[in-house]
């Protein structure tokens, strides 16, 4: 993240995103397909880690090799091979962003919902502090319901941030500027939709 000032002198924080270009690599028809989409591709692969049937259909689309392949629902008339870079975005506009949150392992009850603990260390607590407490009943139903807000892996989930404003886009360099903050670590691929 960094933050620009606008023209009233006032600091927002953005996020500088690389989108594009990318290159269309399959178009979906509502005849063959049943739906209509374009799967667009981006970043580079080498050929020797790409497996035979990707490359024949990366050889259809008249490109090379991508890392990242996606559908979007076609708004407009793309054709096989076309390029898509950040000039479809425009000032102004409000867009969806979703990626793989960050990882935060396992954590413990507190940590990962917030829980408060047991309580103080008085009437014989010891080494409590930070326990989940009951987890249920006891001889009826015998087990612990679905659902219990327990420890375990935090993070490392899909999330989409909604309606992030683009506040500048630098087509030279293929960036956009967008409002706030968007999920992930620094370099993962994010999906950036209108």
């Amino acid at each position: 993240m960094t933050s620009i000032f606008d023209s009233e002198r006032r600091n927002i924080p953005c996020t500088l995103i690389e989108a594009g270009p990318c290159i269309v690599t399959q178009v979906r028809t509502e005849e063959i397909d049943g739906y209509s989409a374009v799967q667009l591709g981006f970043g580079e692969k080498k050929e020797k880690h790409t497996p035979a049937a990707m490359q024949g259909h990366f050889k259809n689309a008249k490109t090379t090799p991508k890392r990242l392949l996606k559908e979007f629902p076609q708004d407009s008339g793309y054709s096989l091979g076309d390029t898509v870079t950040v000039e479809i975005f425009q000032v102004g506009d409000y867009i969806d962003v979703t990626a793989k949150s960050k990882g935060k392992g396992f954590q413990g009850v507190v940590k990962r919902h917030g829980f408060g603990g047991v309580g103080g260390q008085t009437h014989g607590q010891h080494n409590r502090g930070r326990a989940p407490g009951s987890l249920g009943p006891g001889s009826t139903p015998s087990r612990v319901f679905k659902g219990m807000r327990m420890a375990g892996r935090t993070g490392n989930q899909t999330v989409t941030i909604q309606n992030l404003q683009v506040l500048k886009i630098i087509p030279e360099k293929n960036l956009l500027v967008v409002s706030g903050n968007v999920p992930g670590r620094r370099g993962a691929y994010i999906y950036v939709e209108k």
